[in-house]
């Protein structure tokens, strides 16, 4: 009677990546916060740059998908206020986050595949 090894069991792939996902917008999030919240109460260089780093992220990808200039023409009419600005940004922001971590975690569920297929194998 031969004994075939038993595969792990499935990982609920999407909870952990929705997990994961949802941590690090909290944390990002949080750490805009702060720093906001520092920016205004004691302005610095340091907290200026660290502001803007932070807002590059979801800048870029407003560029790349062509929705910054209408933005930035809705700001500077004052069509929109900065508390929605920084909402869209802070939006933005944690949907870059939710599509990395499935983008990462497709990546890895299917690495995870191959080698459960190649050890069943041998």
């Amino acid at each position: 009677m031969s004994v075939r090894p038993q595969t792990p069991p499935p990982l609920p792939l999407m909870r952990i990546m929705g997990g994961n996902a949802f941590l690090l917008s909290v944390l990002y999030l949080l750490v805009g916060i702060v720093v906001e919240g520092a920016r205004r109460l004691r302005p610095s260089p340091f907290l200026q740059r660290l502001s803007l780093s932070l807002d590059s992220l979801p800048a870029r990808a407003l560029e790349l998908t062509g929705l910054m200039h209408p933005l930035r023409e809705a700001y500077f009419s004052g069509r929109i206020t900065e508390p929605v600005l920084r909402l869209v940004f802070g939006a933005t922001t944690v949907v870059i986050i939710f599509l990395l971590a499935v983008v990462v975690g497709l990546f890895m569920g299917t690495l995870r595949g191959l080698a459960i297929r190649k050890g069943s194998r041998s």
